[in-house]
């Protein structure tokens, strides 16, 4: 990647407790972007995610302010603080991973954050990505796309973002494959690879296992091992 020369970017979007596929993205690029300037949608995993509970997988959701705010990007979203989700959220993560391995590792880090105030939604995403990577170990470099001010939507914008950054390589989602316009990307020099992440499997609690959930599920039952369980789903 940047040591042969070639500059390998992912750019995502920054949302709530991202599954290990997220984290995969992050490690295997040279640089990470939170795409942050974008639209903020509701009942999205911008401000929601799934975690592993005695009854089955539960879906943990943020309260966002979004009546009359229909074009709010995200990094402009407000959280709707009246309501106690901080501390719901907690108490689930703590109650249903308290038998996991690695609890003890994790869990006075999590309740640190939980601890503090949030208005914006991106700021509880970057707070408890920071965590997660920091755990894990990956180290990639990251910044926000709204820092760079490059203008334009869909995938120009994607384009102009690697430009900036003087991106040889796009390394993006499979799921991209259906929206980016390949041709745009091929004018510019720009090589895209998708992401062929096959999830692999590990320790987990309450019965079968279930794919795609939080990355906390893999921290919190793998612990030293989740990078390594990670890099085991990359396929390039």
């Amino acid at each position: 990647m940047a040591k042969s020369g070639v500059m390998r970017i992912a750019i995502m979007q920054p949302t709530y407790l991202p599954w290990i596929g997220y984290f995969e993205l992050m490690h295997n690029c040279d640089l990470f972007v939170f795409l942050d300037d974008v639209q903020f949608v509701k009942k999205s995993w911008h401000h929601r995610n799934r975690i592993k509970t005695t009854t089955g997988e539960k879906m943990l959701t943020v309260p966002v302010l979004s009546k009359g705010k229909t074009k709010q990007q995200i990094r402009d979203s407000i959280i709707n603080n009246k309501l106690p989700w901080k501390r719901k959220h907690f108490i689930t993560i703590k109650n249903n991973y308290k038998s996991a391995c690695f609890s003890d590792n994790y869990i006075n880090k999590l309740q640190e954050v939980y601890s503090k105030d949030y208005n914006k939604l991106l700021n509880i995403n970057f707070s408890l990505i920071d965590l997660i990577r920091d755990e894990i170990g990956i180290t990639t470099e990251i910044i926000k796309s709204s820092v760079l001010k490059t203008g334009g939507w869909g995938s120009q914008k994607i384009v102009n973002i690697c430009k900036e950054l003087n991106a040889d390589v796009l390394y993006d989602t499979q799921g991209a494959e259906a929206i980016l316009d390949l041709n745009l990307f091929e004018k510019n020099n720009i090589r895209v690879i998708y992401q062929r992440f096959k999830h692999p499997t590990y320790r987990q609690l309450h019965g079968d296992f279930i794919s795609h959930l939080s990355a906390l599920d893999l921290l919190f039952n793998e612990g030293s091992r989740s990078l390594e369980i990670i890099c085991s789903g990359y396929s390039h």
